[in-house]
């Protein structure tokens, strides 16, 4: 391989995403790039591929389900990985600065520098941002189901209110430092970090937030007094809520969860596992590019994570 094609980009489009025509576009538009469109089940052996070839950068154009796909097959090397958010939400590219404008994140992936950042794993499989057990899977069965229908946020405002209606109930044991809990619950949330449970940034980050694995366990047991709870945590914050009978809340490095269900969500995708789910933190498994102005990663150190909050 030249010099010249190692400073070239390997640069991954998956086709299916929204706006897979602007990323390519703008892919070619900025140069340096090698522009191809992969299916997201080629997806990881492809950039597995470009590794062992010597790519130093690669870049992946996609939603946040996509990205994190693409990080399993880079954690744990120094190949850097860029982002070009192309998805519904791009929870993981509003995290890092990185622009939702294509040429701009085309620019992006091609000057900026990259930091460490933090993810985790349940069974070997790599996420980035969150993970659940229980309604979730639920609503994004029944969200896919009416989408192509309906469209995104009809589908979403529907399978929200079936789930008011009715909502399933798991019984799950969940076992943090070597303490075993058992729960009947209809939610199990795993985040990579500590989250933000008020509004208007719900779901988002902590800014210098502790570090680990951010465990919430909803106790309620029916739809009313579940949306009761996630009112109250989105107004008083998680800290307030959990500090009731309602909700469980903890960080720590690693989780075991045994749901006795056979799906979960990562990062908004469903994925089949094993009944025993391992959850693991870790802390500065990619190297991903932001914006060349920001010099600091999402989290400042690497301390112990807090133990229950």
């Amino acid at each position: 391989m030249t010099d010249d094609q190692r400073t070239r980009i390997p640069a991954f489009v998956n086709p299916l995403a929204g706006n897979a025509e602007a990323a390519r576009d703008a892919l070619r538009a900025a140069g340096g790039f090698d522009v191809v469109e992969v299916t997201p089940e080629s997806l990881t052996a492809r950039i597995r591929g470009a590794v062992a070839d010597g790519a130093r950068r690669i870049l992946v154009a996609g939603g946040d389900g996509t990205i994190a796909a693409a990080a399993g097959a880079v954690a744990g090397t120094q190949v850097e990985l860029a982002v070009l958010p192309v998805g519904t939400l791009n929870h993981l590219a509003k995290d890092l600065s990185i622009p939702l404008e294509a040429v701009e994140a085309a620019s992006v992936a091609r000057s900026g520098h990259a930091v460490p950042f933090d993810a985790a794993a349940v069974n070997d499989r790599i996420f980035l941002n969150t993970s659940s057990v229980g309604a979730y899977v639920t609503f994004v069965r029944l969200r896919e189901r009416l989408e192509r229908a309906l469209g995104y946020h009809a589908a979403s405002f529907i399978a929200a209110a079936r789930l008011f209606v009715h909502l399933p109930l798991s019984r799950v044991t969940v076992r943090a430092n070597d303490v075993s809990h058992e729960y009947l619950t209809p939610l199990v949330f795993i985040g990579v970090g500590e989250r933000e449970l008020r509004l208007p940034a719900l779901g988002a980050r902590v800014a210098g937030g502790r570090t680990g694995l951010h465990v919430m366990v909803v106790r309620r047991r029916s739809g009313a007094r579940t949306l009761a709870l996630g009112l109250a945590a989105a107004a008083r914050g998680v800290e307030a809520v959990a500090a009731t009978p309602a909700m469980d809340a903890f960080v720590v490095e690693s989780i075991r969860i045994e749901p006795h269900t056979h799906v979960v969500a990562l990062d908004g995708e469903l994925v089949g596992v094993s009944s025993m789910l391992e959850y693991r933190y870790l802390p500065g498994a990619l190297r991903v590019v932001v914006p060349s102005a920001r010099t600091e990663p999402h989290r400042d150190a690497y301390p112990e994570p807090a133990g229950r909050t």
